[in-house]
């Protein structure tokens, strides 16, 4: 293949895409939605941010402001847990606008994640948002498809085919060359939002750490590689074609098929396929555990009757006013490490039936490169549902170490001795709430997030390859006429 010819095939193929007025007319179009997207995902970023960075810092504040308190009150008075958005959720929103963003956390209880964006917006949410990444899924191929539906087919109507491959052109030469000259075009819809992307980065209110930019660097790589398989598949429909008209009407089909239809039925297959429980069955399965267990707070349950005569008879000991520690306060250790137990196992259990639902969506990236590149993005701009899960995951940890922390507070300071109506109740100093660190959430790693996606990867590089193999098997069978 002699690459003087096929820079000078994408070298006119580029020249001839400025001769269209439709040309300008979409970078126009494009320009505007672009600059609408790039708005409104900065804007949301921003605002929101605010409100949960606002709400955090005012919860922390009502923690240390407690007075002198049991510290079991103090587990019951709880927290809350924010999840802030990833500066790249202003480039893919993805699943952000469903998922819930705060968790009341307390003793003893696993609360449900709420205050999503969806749940205080109008029904129109459920049409899409038009974000940078959207843009970048569903228009610009279907631009790309515009733009290159002709490319080999007009070629052949106006009968300058002949010509070019007269005249020593060969049809690998010409696939590669329109490819090359249809990427070209195409990156001109692709750098300006990557650009974009790039300063909505910069204009974060947070300090952009060496594992955003490289998200940002593997974000735009996938895109270009998604790109470059559109281009080629889009020449090679072209040469398959024996019309212009007959193209455009095939890609049309593609994108319809590939890029709307198939997503949705292939979510909803999954969810289909592997049903996943309610969140009444789920949480009944978790209180038939917790009954089967023991209650902590019923102190003639079977469970925590053994537990104090165990406990007694290694501490040589009668009566559990006699133990060096509060009974109490170890017997609520101990019921928050069961129930606590009890939820991880189950939430695994459900966790593996989303996991199975959305392995399901990802194999179709093998089927369907909009579903690799799709699903990628997402977990390359912290918008996935692994995203979401790993809030989850810190949350419950925090829950967790608080409630053990009040336990401990509660067995080291308070006494065993039973108080009289008139007592005052027993309290601790203030100062302890101020030690237990306040939620700090997280992120996902670059590294985990790509590990989660090891199939889109592979799919999305395996379309890659198929498209250079197919260009080697057509410009073998392909004809002129």
């Amino acid at each position: 293949m002699r690459g003087q010819k096929v820079s000078l095939l994408a070298i006119q193929f580029w020249k001839n895409g400025f001769q269209s007025t439709a040309f300008y007319v979409l970078l126009l179009a494009m320009a505007t939605i672009t600059g609408y997207a790039a708005y409104s995902g900065w804007q949301t970023y921003r605002i929101q941010n605010t409100i949960r960075l606002h709400y955090q810092q005012q919860a922390r504040q009502g923690w240390e402001n407690n007075p002198d308190k049991h510290p079991h009150r103090m587990a019951h008075y709880g927290a809350f847990a924010f999840r802030l958005k990833h500066p790249l959720s202003m480039f893919d929103v993805g699943m952000e606008s469903y998922a819930g963003n705060a968790v009341f956390l307390e003793a003893h209880k696993q609360n449900t994640v709420n205050f999503s964006e969806a749940s205080f917006s109008t029904g129109l949410l459920r049409f899409g948002e038009i974000s940078l990444a959207m843009i970048l899924q569903i228009i610009v191929p279907l631009v790309v498809f515009f733009l290159g539906f002709a490319a080999v087919a007009v070629e052949r109507e106006n009968g300058t085919l002949k010509v070019l491959l007269m005249q020593g052109v060969s049809w690998g030469e010409l696939l590669v060359g329109k490819s090359l000259g249809l990427m070209s075009l195409a990156l001109l819809f692709f750098i300006p939002l990557g650009i974009v992307t790039l300063v909505l980065l910069v204009s974060a209110e947070i300090a952009l750490t060496t594992d955003t930019w490289l998200r940002y660097l593997v974000l735009m790589a996938s895109y270009l590689v998604f790109f470059q398989i559109l281009c080629v598949f889009t020449v090679l429909v072209s040469a398959t074609s024996h019309t212009s008209n007959h193209a455009l009407m095939k890609l049309l089909a593609i994108w319809l098929v590939f890029f709307i239809v198939l997503p949705k039925t292939t979510q909803a297959i999954g969810g289909y396929v592997y049903r996943s429980p309610s969140k009444i069955e789920f949480e009944t399965t978790i209180e038939k555990q917790l009954v089967k267990e023991g209650d902590s707070h019923n102190p003639d349950d079977p469970h925590y009757v053994a537990l104090k005569d165990s406990v007694l008879r290694a501490h040589g000991v009668d009566s559990v006013h006699k133990l060096p520690f509060n009974y109490s306060g170890f017997v609520m250790r101990e019921g928050e490490r069961i129930s606590s137990a009890i939820y991880t196992r189950e939430f695994s259990n459900l966790l593996k039936v989303y996991e199975m639902q959305n392995s399901f969506s990802r194999f179709m990236g093998f089927v369907d490169p909009y579903a690799a590149i799709h699903y990628l993005s997402m977990a390359l701009s912290g918008t996935d549902f692994e995203s979401y899960i790993h809030f989850q995951k810190q949350a419950e940890a925090y829950r967790y170490q608080l409630a053990q922390k009040m336990n401990e507070l509660q067995m080291r300071y308070i006494s065993n001795v039973k108080l009289s109506p008139t007592d005052k109740p027993y309290t601790i100093s203030h100062e302890h709430w101020k030690e237990f660190p306040d939620f700090n959430y997280r992120f996902v790693t670059t590294s985990s997030a790509l590990r989660n996606e090891y199939l889109t990867i592979t799919a999305l590089l395996m379309w890659s390859a198929f498209s250079f193999m197919l260009i080697v098997y057509v410009s073998k069978k392909v004809k002129t006429l």
